[in-house]
């Protein structure tokens, strides 16, 4: 048998929240780890979400008790973990005027405060909507409303840091690099990649981790026997500009039964959705259609007095969730389907793949500990658990404590204003100061884009978080592509290519 230079214990397949989770893990663990991402990290389903770490209180509709607990409870092991990209966010309920339905809902909440062992997150309130400026803009037909906790997240970072702490930690990381074929041989499995350059490399492994989320089945049909069904779901979400002043979000109930969320976003937008349309052939781009974006703005003008209008979106974005199509399944309605998720492992001459079926932000850190678990006796020297009480990298820092970072990185580079500031620490929390080295005025931070954006920060994400383009760095690493002009982009995107090229 020929000689191979590097045999990794594990390659992960999917640069999204679970195949960015499962190698940080892993390789904490003691574990050889090797990650390949077709695109950019956290460009497919986890940068399309609506940015939750949540329990889902609706899932308790569908008395889905065990994944509501486990998503509460990992809700707090997050907050505490990362808390620059993560923080609490309030949610209005308007109460239906029908007292039975308003007696279910204040239970489902009683249930939701209790459940996961809450301790960082105020509690269920209620509210008389006359009374309050969070209710005096919705319609005369509620006269009060709940107001309970769950978190916001900057989900695409939230990727990208995982990954960053496993290349911290030793494992190689690929982007723009595409699995074209797996085979299992004597020892080892062989896996074909395919860069973005059109160069051919070939890898070895002794397992493999399909997190290729909705390509998940298109990668197993040549590995593995097991042909698990899932539904792909399209949810499609609108952004417009800030429809109210005051910093909490709307969970409002549709007469379809569907939930949609208004949630402020980047301080001067708000963010609406999602939809949740069956999405079956992956060879087609997901798009918001206008369908869904009249859908939204008829659901969000039947619950406030102000009334949008197709021209008042800015923004809109749609990504395709691989769902894990259980037998109990209600085949009649997408939003039944179970957000759990399943993992499966098939072992061949002792050479296993994992694949990942569902899954959710919230839950990425326990699916990825799951998995591991589920691959403990290939790997007896595989060290234990630890990521539940290690931050992610800039997140060593308490909840509380934000609001000083802010202020003192305004105290120690003056020429920092308070948004400025508050941008930073909220996408780079203590990694600010390696960002801005020894800076002492904005022109020592070189090119200014436009919207804070310096050449300085420009490199940093180029060479710390895996950007390869003006794309990755505006709507996935910054959410500043909400801000910039065509003519900003183009100037971005120039230079990063050119940057790149030296």
């Amino acid at each position: 048998m020929e000689k191979k230079e590097t045999i990794y214990d594990v390659f992960v397949i999917g640069g999204g929240v679970n195949g960015c989770g499962i190698a940080r893990d892993a390789t904490g663990r003691g574990l050889n780890v090797c990650l390949a991402e077709m695109n950019d990290l956290g460009s497919g389903t986890s940068s399309t979400s609506t940015k939750l770490i949540h329990g889902g209180l609706r899932y308790l509709r569908y008395f889905d008790f065990r994944l509501v607990r486990e998503s509460l409870k990992e809700r707090e092991v997050l907050l505490k973990n990362m808390p620059h990209i993560c923080w609490p966010m309030r949610f209005v309920l308007p109460a239906p005027k029908a007292l039975l339905h308003k007696i279910v809902i204040r239970l489902g909440l009683f249930i939701y405060d209790n459940l996961g062992g809450r301790t960082i997150l105020p509690g269920t309130k209620t509210i008389r909507v006359t009374d309050s400026n969070v209710g005096n803009i919705l319609r005369n037909k509620f006269s009060s409303a709940f107001v309970f906790s769950d978190c916001w997240v900057e989900d695409a970072r939230l990727v990208i840091l995982n990954a960053v702490d496993a290349k911290k930690r030793g494992a190689h990381v690929l982007t723009h690099t595409k699995v074209t074929n797996l085979k299992r041989e004597e020892k080892y499995w062989r896996v074909t990649t395919k860069g973005k350059d059109g160069i051919t490399q070939e890898f070895f492994s002794y397992s493999i981790v399909n997190a290729a989320g909705p390509w998940v089945n298109t990668l197993n049909n040549n590995a593995s026997k097991e042909d698990t069904s899932i539904h792909l779901v399209k949810g499609s979400h609108i952004v417009v500009k800030k429809m109210f002043g005051h910093g909490k979000a709307y969970f409002l109930l549709g007469k379809d039964k569907r939930i949609i969320f208004v949630i402020p976003f980047q301080e001067d937008f708000t963010l609406i959705g999602t939809t949740e349309i069956p999405h079956n052939d992956m060879s087609q781009e997901p798009n918001c259609s206008k369908e869904e974006k009249k859908y939204l703005i008829e659901f969000i003008n039947s619950y406030f007095h102000s009334k949008l209008e197709f021209e008042n979106i800015v923004w809109s974005y749609s990504g395709v969730r691989p769902l894990y199509k259980h037998l109990t399944d209600n085949q009649d309605s997408v939003s039944s389907i179970t957000r759990d998720y399943m993992l499966n492992v098939e072992s061949i001459n002792n050479l296993p793949i994992l694949t990942i079926y569902g899954g959710k932000l919230t839950t990425y850190r326990k699916l990825a500990e799951n998995a591991l678990f589920r691959m403990r006796s290939y790997f007896p020297k595989m060290q234990g658990s630890w990521t539940s009480q290690e931050p992610l990298p800039g997140g060593n820092f308490k909840l509380e404590k934000k609001a000083f970072l802010i202020k003192e990185l305004c105290e120690k580079y003056s020429f920092l204003d308070e948004k400025w500031s508050t941008r930073l620490i909220k996408n780079y929390g203590t990694l600010c100061e390696g960002l801005l080295g020894d800076s002492k005025t904005k022109g020592d931070l070189g090119i200014d884009f436009g919207h804070s954006l310096t050449e300085t920060e420009v490199k940093w994400l180029i060479e710390n978080e895996f950007a390869n383009c003006g794309e990755d760095i505006l709507w996935r690493r910054t959410k500043l592509g909400l801000r910039f002009t065509k003519k900003q982009e183009k100037q971005l995107t120039d230079w990063v290519q050119n940057y790149l090229s030296v």
